[in-house]
């Protein structure tokens, strides 16, 4: 390993935060030898329980995120925080990297915070962030927190890295609850009713938890999710589904909170202990993992393919040559794409017959 990579791995291995940062630096701007340095970071991951936050802007993410880091520092364990804040049109960096946040912990250096760009991608993630938690990992931080950038739909992406996804909504929001319909209701394995204290709490329970019923109940359901609970630091829980001991599948739960005062946050962290245990009971944790890995090794495998692609692009003169081509109808989209790929896909196909 080149540039001092080594040195740095060693001493992000060691538990000096300077190195992770540096590490994480080197990962986000894609620096020379990152690659080689998540390899090698690999083989130390696997230990840290992985929690994803995500919900509509204004939910009260960030307040929460800082209350559960509080109480798992209480409870003695280090905390690795990554916040996906949108891009910056002119620099490609956080536009909200410098937002004072995470109030409760400034200075404690096992609440390790760092606020990453979204560069664009779909749902607030991207091959950075999922590095960077392998880093926080192999660093040996006890639990890692993405909060993402709250972008409705495709917040999806978050579940390719969190072993568990809490789905945040206001109270009187039906718009936010309405949203929830367009796809983020499906990766939800807890529901949090934040700012619990204001009017519309009670209401925006009882319609999340109709959707959740109403999600469990369509024959194109999956993943586990059958019936639902409601955890409430001060409601009446007479009117609560009983679970079925027979029936192993998790229970996505409605969790009231008011981070703010920290009014309900326990009850929550109890509630993603307990999602963890059934991870690791069930098998689930297992499946999920080789799914994680999976979808990263296509996603690295289109990063690069589309790398190799440009280079033959550029070789041939550049695309705008190819489209000079079709609109005069000397060629069309789907010869381009194949006078591209042909050399590429007969080398692959070379390696292949010579193996």
């Amino acid at each position: 390993m080149t540039d001092g990579g080594d040195d740095l791995l060693d001493d992000l291995l060691a538990g000096k935060h300077r190195a992770l940062a540096r590490v994480i630096t080197k990962i986000e701007n894609r620096s020379p030898g990152y690659r080689e340095l998540v390899s090698r970071l690999h083989e130390h991951t696997g230990d840290a329980d992985v929690v994803g936050i995500t919900g509509s802007p204004g939910a009260g993410k960030s307040t929460l995120v800082d209350k559960m880091a509080a109480i798992y520092r209480e409870r003695g364990h280090t905390v690795g925080i990554i916040a996906i804040d949108p891009s910056s049109p002119f620099t490609g960096g956080a536009v909200l990297g410098d937002r004072i946040r995470m109030a409760s912990n400034v200075g404690d250096m096992d609440v390790f915070f760092r606020s990453m760009s979204a560069r664009g991608t779909l749902g607030g993630l991207s091959t950075a962030t999922t590095d960077a938690v392998k880093a926080l990992d192999a660093f040996g931080k006890d639990k890692i927190i993405i909060e993402t950038v709250g972008a409705g739909q495709n917040e999806v992406d978050i579940v390719k890295t969190a072993d568990t996804v809490a789905v945040l909504v206001p109270p009187s929001s039906g718009d936010d609850v309405q949203m929830l319909k367009a796809g983020i209701l499906e990766i939800g394995d807890v529901f949090v009713v934040n700012k619990a204290d204001l009017d519309g709490a009670a209401r925006t329970v009882q319609e999340l938890r109709e959707m959740i019923h109403m999600r469990d109940a369509s024959p194109l359901a999956g993943g586990g999710h059958h019936g639902v609970a409601v955890s409430s630091f001060g409601g009446d829980d007479e009117d609560e589904p009983e679970a079925d001991d027979a029936d192993d599948e998790w229970q996505p739960p409605v969790v009231e909170t008011v981070a703010n005062t920290g009014e309900g946050v326990e009850d929550f962290l109890e509630t993603l202990a307990d999602h963890r245990t059934w991870l690791e009971t069930t098998g689930e944790l297992d499946a999920k993992l080789r799914s994680r890995y999976a979808e990263e090794i296509r996603a690295l495998l289109r990063e690069d393919t589309a790398d190799l692609i440009q280079q033959e692009l550029d070789a041939r003169g550049g695309i705008e040559s190819f489209v000079d081509s079709v609109l005069a109808k000397e060629t069309d989209p789907y010869q381009v794409a194949d006078e591209v790929i042909e050399p590429l896909a007969d080398c692959v196909a070379g390696d292949r017959d010579d193996s």
